[in-house]
């Protein structure tokens, strides 16, 4: 494990300006896998009034990026896939990244993203790569 700790994890995570000012923040980590959360805000919805999709992705992302870079310091996407299943309830947003696969250069991560209701609402797949 890279992080010694959820707080050094913050710490390194602070300068990803796009996900700490949307308000997703870092709840746990561990040896394969990382959860972050955030509240839903009024700015996180689209015209239909459901969450953008741009807010589970982003949310995803930075769920998966705070597990691979827990594997390997400094680790970076390159390649990702994602699955909308159904619209989030609630105000909460709850991603679980593991770490399916870590080999010599990348890792291979899912990320499952739930609402308050603990429904699926995303399936979020990512490669990394290892600097």
């Amino acid at each position: 494990m890279v992080f010694s700790s959820v707080e050094e994890a913050r710490e390194f995570f602070v300068n990803d300006k796009f996900a700490t000012t949307n308000g997703m923040v870092i709840d746990e980590i561990g040896e394969d896998y990382a959860i972050c959360s955030m509240k839903v805000c009024e700015n996180h919805i689209n015209a239909a009034g459901s969450v953008m999709g741009g807010v589970y992705f982003t949310l995803a992302d930075f769920a998966f990026a705070v597990s691979v870079n827990n594997v390997h310091k400094v680790t970076v996407g390159m390649d990702s896939n994602i699955t909308f299943l159904v619209p989030a309830k609630g105000d909460k947003l709850i991603a679980t990244a593991k770490v399916i696969r870590s080999g010599k250069t990348t890792t291979f991560c899912e990320v499952q993203v739930k609402d308050s209701f603990d429904r699926l609402c995303v399936v979020f797949t990512g490669t990394a790569f290892k600097l």
